[in-house]
Parts: C-alpha cells; structure tokens; sequence
C-alpha cells in the first residue's frame, strides 16, 4: 500500500511536473528547464512562480488530493501561472507573496471537483480554467482591470527574421515572457518532454501567427507572441496525430478569433482561448461522433425491419 506521506524526492518531483503541467506535459526535467527560462527571461518572477506551485501542491496535499494526482502535478500549474500573473502585475506589493499564497491555494481547492467532474460525467478538460478565473478575480480586486488595449498602429514589412523571433516568444509568452531567448528554452523543454509537442507546438504558433499577419490583427500583440501563446497550447492540447491536424487548424482559428472578443469585454485574455477552442472543438467532435452512432444505428435498425 502506497504511504500518504511524501518522501523527500516527492517534495520535488510534484511540484516540478506541476510547472510542465502548464504546457500540458508530466516531466520533472522539463518543468526544470521552463524554471530556466524564468530565470533567464525574467529573473525577479522565478520566486513566484515557485511559491505560487509549491503552495499550491502543498495546500492540496493537505486537503487530501489523491497521490496519483499530486505527484502528476495537476495541483501545480494553476498556482505556478497564478504566481507569474500576480508577481507580474503586482510586483513590488507588500502583500504580495500572501496574495499569490491565497490565490494558489483556491486554485486547487476548485480543482477537486472539477477534475472529479471530468473524470467521472465525461466532462470536458479543466486546463487552465482555475488560472483564468481566478486570476481575472485577482486582477479585478487589485484594480488592473480593464488591461491596456493593444495598439492598431499598420503593419511594417515582416521579415522572415521577424517572424522567427515571433514565433519563438508564442513560447515565452505563455509563462509571461516577453523574450525570444526565453521563449528558446521554453522549446526546449518541451523538446525534451517529446518531440512531438515540441512540433505540434510549433505547428500551433507558426499557425496563429501567419492567420494573425492575414487577418491584420494588431501587430504589437501579433509579433510579441500574443496570440501565438494560446496556438501553442492548442496545438499541444489537440494534436494526437496526422489525423488530428484538420482540429488543431480549426481550434487554433478559433482561439484566434475569441481573443480580440477579451479584450473588447475588458479582459485579459491569457489562456482563455486556448480553454474555450478546445471546449468547442472536443464538445464539436462529441457531437459529431454522437450523431454519427445514431445515423447508423438508425440505418441498422431500418435494414432489420426491410428484411422482416
């Protein structure tokens, strides 16, 4: 029988696939390496974003979590996202290491039922849904709501140069990195994770952002990996296969299209797009596949009663 009690390599290997969890992956290296790439990105978010997984993987150790799900992590990324966001926006607050503590610590609080309500109703995904939810609270409290608008300035001429430093911030983007150095290492550790989301993951942001540059959407936002970030998890969330493509194309428009709706809301989008596209993708192929079994059943059934 397995011990409730941790032992000291599960102090660290929890919370360390709790920071991969954030690009949807359970590898203890490569939520070392995404650590990397804070500290080289942004050196001053490090300490939050670790405070903000390990509070929230020790609040849900202590509420009783299930081991399987502790040492996968899934109690980590929304505190780990939850400490990016809040030391970002908030950083300099006295109060902010209690603040990132509370919101971490909510986090999996509402992730009890809600992976219990996926597992067991075939419900759709949680993803980030707690980080998105909890963090638009946070930011509504704290008075940094509505997020500046980004700018409309016309599109200058794009180099291929550009677009590859675009893409790589997608990658950075999604732990709030605006840095193409950073966001290098970010593939790197999914690399690291499979080579296969490292590919999808780049499929998903070179995807959204030459949809971005053909649907003029703006150009700031656009080359500084804004959008790329959610195609990016889109692409990693959706992509199984060859035969998966066509859905994660259509869920990476689809992010592409929901994100200016945040804004015009007064919301930060983050990974708000990346949820809702594939809610709607998944919810979109259930429908299909559902359709599909009665058409035929109905056929059978028809074919039954012609030979009768």
């Amino acid at each position: 029988m397995r011990s409730p009690h941790p032992t000291l390599r599960g102090w660290f290997i929890g919370p360390l696939n709790g920071v991969s969890q954030v690009f949807l992956q359970r590898h203890p290296g490569c939520g070392a390496v995404l650590l990397l790439a804070i500290f080289l990105g942004a050196p001053s978010l490090l300490p939050y974003a670790v405070l903000g997984t390990w509070s929230a993987w020790f609040i849900a150790r202590c509420l009783g979590a299930a081991p399987d799900d502790l040492d996968a992590g899934l109690y980590g990324y929304n505190g780990c996202l939850l400490g990016l966001l809040l030391g970002f926006r908030l950083e300099g607050e006295a109060l902010l290491p209690l603040f990132i503590i509370a919101a971490a610590g909510l986090s999996s609080l509402v992730m009890r039922p809600l992976l219990r309500a996926s597992r067991h109703h075939d419900g759709l995904p949680v993803y980030t849904s707690p980080f998105v939810a909890l963090g638009w609270i946070s930011l509504w409290l704290a008075g940094l709501l509505p997020p500046p608008q980004p700018d409309d300035t016309p599109w200058p001429q794009v180099t291929l140069a550009d677009g590859g430093l675009a893409l790589l911030r997608s990658f950075g983007q999604v732990i709030f990195l605006d840095s193409h150095a950073a966001g290098a290492c970010v593939l790197a550790a999914l690399a690291l994770a499979s080579w296969r989301v490292a590919a999808w993951a780049l499929l998903g942001a070179g995807s959204a952002l030459l949809l971005g540059m053909a649907l003029a959407l703006p150009h700031t936002a656009v080359m500084g990996g804004l959008f790329g970030l959610n195609g990016v998890l889109i692409a990693i969330a959706l992509g199984q296969g060859v035969r998966s493509l066509p859905r994660v194309l259509l869920g990476v428009g689809l992010g592409l299209l929901l994100q200016p709706g945040f804004a015009a809301l007064g919301l930060p989008a983050m990974t708000a797009p990346f949820i809702l596209a594939c809610w709607l993708v998944l919810a979109g192929g259930r429908l299909l596949r559902d359709s599909a079994r009665r058409t035929a059943g109905n056929a059978h059934a028809l074919r039954r009663a012609r030979r009768l």
